[in-house]
């Protein structure tokens, strides 16, 4: 790309890793993607939603493998000292046979969604998908959709450095604000959803909207230059 700065100029980067640290992504030009696993292209939402709010035990969840610079921290911090505080590694054995990672995500109230090697995670959107407000720990991430969706109304943003006061945060979060990010994150699902044939509003239709509100607004600007 920077052997070719009129195509930089001009053409709209849609990426997962919108890290506006590295100064590739640009903020208000370029499209932030959302990270996703489908599971059965067939069937993309089977198996979706979660426990009602009184049957969600346990308050933090996370589970993954320790690459990048924040899963270590977390685990530190966090691994296997509070009950209210499922962190691990990759899923022990033992908890996995009482519990699958899904099931996890449906029992939490809140779902950690740490950067690994890069900002974004497909947590985020397992998270929502299930229900579970999602908690997410990633310096310079510009979020997905953020020009239509206020994250601060079905998420929780915490910065690295503040890792080791991770339940204080979520604790100090009242239930009733809680309670409303949490009927939030259902009413929002279906931005997030996949579908074998796109239908309005997905997620598919959604970054398609991205992109054409980032070229509208790069003509008004050009336009305005003029």
């Amino acid at each position: 790309m920077n052997a070719h700065k009129e195509l930089r100029r001009n053409t709209i980067k849609a990426l997962c890793n919108a890290d506006v640290s590295e100064r590739i992504f640009i903020e208000g030009k370029d499209v932030s993607l959302p990270e996703t696993t489908i599971k059965n292209p067939t069937r993309p939402l089977r198996n979706l939603g979660g426990k009602r709010v009184s049957q969600r035990p346990i308050l933090a969840f996370f589970a993954g493998n320790m690459h990048g610079r924040v899963r270590p921290k977390l685990l530190k911090y966090w691994g296997d000292k509070d009950g209210d505080m499922r962190i691990y590694g990759p899923l022990p054995k033992r908890v996995s046979q009482k519990m699958s990672y899904p099931d996890h995500m449906k029992s939490s109230k809140y779902c950690i969604c740490p950067m690994g090697y890069e900002v974004n995670s497909p947590r985020i959107v397992e998270a929502i998908y299930y229900e579970c407000v999602p908690v997410i720990i990633a310096d310079n991430f510009a979020l997905p959709f953020s020009e239509v969706l206020n994250w601060s109304a079905f998420s929780v943003i915490v910065a690295e450095k503040d890792i080791p006061r991770l339940k204080k945060i979520l604790l100090e979060i009242p239930l009733k604000r809680y309670l409303v990010m949490q009927t939030n994150v259902k009413m929002l699902q279906k931005h997030f959803h996949w579908h074998f044939r796109p239908i309005r509003y997905d997620l598919f239709h959604m970054i398609l909207h991205s992109i054409w509100l980032s070229r509208l607004n790069q003509v008004q600007v050009h336009e305005s230059a003029q």
